[in-house]
């Protein structure tokens, strides 16, 4: 197979360092030219002098570090966001793998979106925040996106050689997360250390709260609508507690193709960057008489309702999504700071979904400029919540 070359952004969070175990396995396979790193500076050092990039950027607090401990290697350092951008642009890699967390991958993501190239999409804040915009510069642009979510991976595996106007519906499939079963007056007192103790995925804190509060597969609808063309009733969402079966796609007929696999992010985003090749990964396979059942449950709206709130906010259409988005990365990094409580992310994210414009943001500029008003709405919405909850906080 002919080697493909590889541009990584965040390559020092859970999917980066999965994508490099993947070239790691496969060395004749994939070529790294050009890597973003974040705050971990001893990880980003050992990556460049493992791949050894053409280009690589870190956070501005390391590139002091990174720069003395690379200096004459011949890797061309950067940092922020510009970095990020340009790493992202690099014009020689075919496949752009975009993992870094939170809408801070919109900006690099939309410059990497370049003539002939493959978007390796991890960042579901990309399409949920930019929408219409991402997916209308894709098409303009002559590049292909390849999701790398689990759940959107195995629609796209389900859906080879089937037309998608045969679709009935897509189900996603949720774990659940660390607060499965309990109710909304249980969540009250959830602590940081509770929601970041998830049972089956090992993630980033930003991440893995998303999943406590099924925030996460509410951003996986709107972007499962975007990247697929979907209208919102021809999705839904279950809770499998076991992650075998990553997503299932039902067709007109009343027949379901699922994608099932071992828990591991490898086989989604190999996938994604060889070009639907199936290489060779050292994963679990399935033991399926010591599974013994698989089991679903419908989600628990009253206790979790940021998936209705996702449903609202493709519904409501202009910045909905885009400001609730930014209200839920505001108020998950307020409850890490143990600024509020658990259940106040639901309650900011309501809350600015309400309030956000009708009118579409159609260009980048657009898009964060909502999104930096958005986020002021929610920071002041926390100072109001803060002195009231302080107790519940506390306990």
């Amino acid at each position: 197979m002919p080697m493909t070359t590889l541009s990584i952004l965040g390559s020092t969070g859970s999917i980066g360092c999965s994508t490099l175990d993947i070239v790691r396995a496969h060395p004749g396979r994939f070529r790294v030219l050009a890597i973003a790193a974040g705050k971990n500076a001893g990880l980003a050092v050992a990556q460049a002098r493992e791949f050894r990039p053409v280009l690589m950027s870190v956070a501005p607090e390391i590139y002091p570090v990174v720069r003395e401990s690379l200096d004459g290697s011949g890797i061309r350092l950067l940092a922020g966001e510009e970095g990020a951008c340009e790493v992202a642009a690099f014009p020689e890699t075919e496949v752009l793998l975009s993992a870094i967390v939170g809408e801070a991958g919109l900006g690099p993501t939309w410059e990497g979106i370049l003539p002939g190239r493959v978007v390796a999409l991890a960042n579901k804040e990309t399409l949920v925040a930019g929408g219409e915009a991402v997916v209308r510069r894709v098409r303009e642009k002559g590049a292909r996106l390849m999701p790398v979510d689990s759940e959107h991976s195995a629609i796209h595996q389900a859906m080879r050689g089937h037309p998608w106007n045969r679709v009935r519906r897509v189900i996603l499939t949720a774990s659940g997360g660390p607060m499965f079963g309990r109710t909304r007056a249980d969540l009250e007192g959830v602590t940081v250390e509770e929601a970041l103790n998830h049972p089956t995925w090992k993630m980033g804190p930003k991440i893995t709260v998303d999943s406590a509060t099924l925030m996460n597969k509410g951003l996986e609808i709107i972007e499962a609508r975007w990247l697929f063309d979907l209208s919102p009733r021809q999705i839904e969402v279950v809770v499998h507690r076991q992650s075998i079966i990553h997503s299932m796609v039902e067709f007109v007929d009343g027949s379901f193709l699922a994608q099932l696999g071992s828990p591991d992010m490898r086989g989604p985003i190999s996938y994604a960057i060889s070009g639907e090749d199936r290489l060779d990964l050292d994963v679990r396979t399935l033991d399926f008489p010591a599974l013994k059942q698989l089991t679903f449950h419908a989600p628990d709206h009253e206790a979790f309702p940021s998936i209705g709130y996702a449903f609202r906010a493709l519904e409501k259409g202009g910045q909905a999504s885009i400001w609730l988005n930014a209200a839920n990365e505001v108020a998950v990094q307020a409850f890490l700071d143990k600024k509020i409580p658990f259940t106040g992310i639901a309650r900011i994210q309501e809350s600015l979904l309400e309030d956000a414009p009708v009118e579409p943001a159609l260009s980048l500029s657009e898009i964060q400029a909502s999104s930096i008003r958005a986020r002021e709405a929610a920071r002041s919405k926390i100072r109001e919540m803060a002195p009231l909850e302080k107790v519940a906080v506390v306990s």
